[in-house]
């Protein structure tokens, strides 16, 4: 079985550093071959291009913007009426992706609209996010870049979060019918809203482009104290043969890298 590969979240780890460029620095100096980021839309790109590339990282995953956070946006693929926000954001993601060479987009379903109950929007959300996902599948496909869709759990993270579960983000994916819309893995997520992690990740292998983890319930690495048998998982992903980036997205308990302890482990065991 092949070991997995992992790449370092920057929106999450290396936070004591200020720039994203310092962040994948030392993420690249603590071992990494790849990086991930949520919103590096304040950043230059052509910069941190640079960075990577002098570092031998490649970059995994970004996500598109996020749309106006201040006012209640987060991710606009699902939303009402904010059709052409999210191309507009889509093709700003492109852009990105295209001078980073980053081949997987995060495209973000958004919330239920304040005021409206979950129950009542479902239907029409869930038909303006195909519809989007469809146009971003066309628009994707001539770059070559993966799109993904992710469930956010509404029990903890938050409460608003459209899609929230990996069988809404399965049945949302039979309906686009695209093979370069894919699953987002969320390991954190999916557990919270779900457990029944080894079935659900059987079942939802096959659509998975992307995996990213964090113990539960406090978002840690994957060796603090909590419910996820993080070992156990990757033995799991390996026996399926997973081929991608492992993504950490976890909110380190001290320095970032006085918590890598679990990765040298895993990777001194699979040297």
């Amino acid at each position: 079985m092949a070991a997995l590969k992992f790449c370092a979240n920057i929106s999450w780890l290396f936070t004591e550093l200020p720039e994203f460029t310092q962040r994948a620095q030392a993420a690249a100096t603590a071992g990494f071959q790849a990086l991930e980021a949520a919103w590096l839309y304040d950043s230059d790109p052509a910069e941190l291009r640079r960075v990577t590339e002098q570092n031998g990282l490649e970059v995994a995953l970004i996500n598109t913007p996020p749309g106006d956070l201040k006012n209640g946006d987060l991710g606009l693929g699902a939303v009402p009426g904010r059709e052409q926000d999210f191309r507009q954001g889509l093709a700003q993601a492109i852009q990105y992706a295209k001078v980073l060479d980053c081949k997987r987009i995060h495209l973000m379903a958004g919330r239920v609209p304040a005021g409206k109950q979950r129950s009542a929007a479902t239907v029409e959300m869930e038909a303006i996010f195909v519809q989007n996902l469809r146009y971003a599948a066309d628009v994707l496909a001539k770059e070559g870049i993966l799109g993904l869709i992710e469930p956010i759990n509404t029990r903890i993270t938050d409460p608003q979060y459209f899609l929230d579960s990996p069988h809404q983000a399965a049945a949302i994916l039979q309906k686009v019918d695209r093979p370069n819309i894919k699953l987002q893995m969320d390991v954190y997520h999916w557990q919270i809203m779900d457990g029944n992690l080894t079935q659900n990740i059987q079942k939802y292998f096959p659509l998975t482009g992307h995996v990213q983890v964090a113990q539960v319930p406090d978002r840690h690495e994957p060796d603090s104290p909590g419910e996820v048998n993080f070992p156990y998982l990757f033995n799991l992903l390996e026996k399926l043969g997973y081929q991608g980036y492992v993504g950490c997205e976890y909110k380190p308990t001290g320095s970032t890298e006085a918590g890598l302890g679990w990765l040298r482990k895993y990777w001194e065991v699979k040297k």
